[in-house]
């Protein structure tokens, strides 16, 4: 007799139904990976562009929003005095996913 007995197509078929949910679940973990940097970049890169717009006062803590062009994400402001009399740190904080997720930049600014 010629052929593959039952038992050995099962085994043949489990190995396979292993490796196939092993590759699928790597798969969906990267695409999770992917969709989490690139809403880092996101954020990062509005708050970039807000702290480098000179229409921009980074004088006093304040907050705001990137609607309509990014809604979801927000901005916040924080102000806080350091050891030296003529220097203040800026923290400017972005988030998102209801603000489960931020990203915050940090600018020192004369007095």
């Amino acid at each position: 007799m010629r052929g593959f007995t039952l038992l050995e197509v099962m085994i043949a078929l489990a190995i396979m139904a292993g490796v196939l949910l092993t590759v699928i679940s790597s798969f969906n973990y990267h695409l999770t990976v992917v969709s989490r940097d690139r809403e880092e970049t996101i954020a990062v890169l509005l708050a970039r562009a807000k702290i480098d717009d000179p229409g921009f006062k980074f004088t006093e803590s304040g907050k705001g929003t990137f609607d309509p062009d990014w809604p979801g994400f927000i901005w916040k402001t924080d102000i806080q005095p350091t050891d030296y009399s003529w220097l203040k740190r800026g923290t400017l904080t972005v988030s998102w996913d209801a603000e489960r997720r931020k990203v915050a930049l940090v600018k020192y600014l004369p007095q």
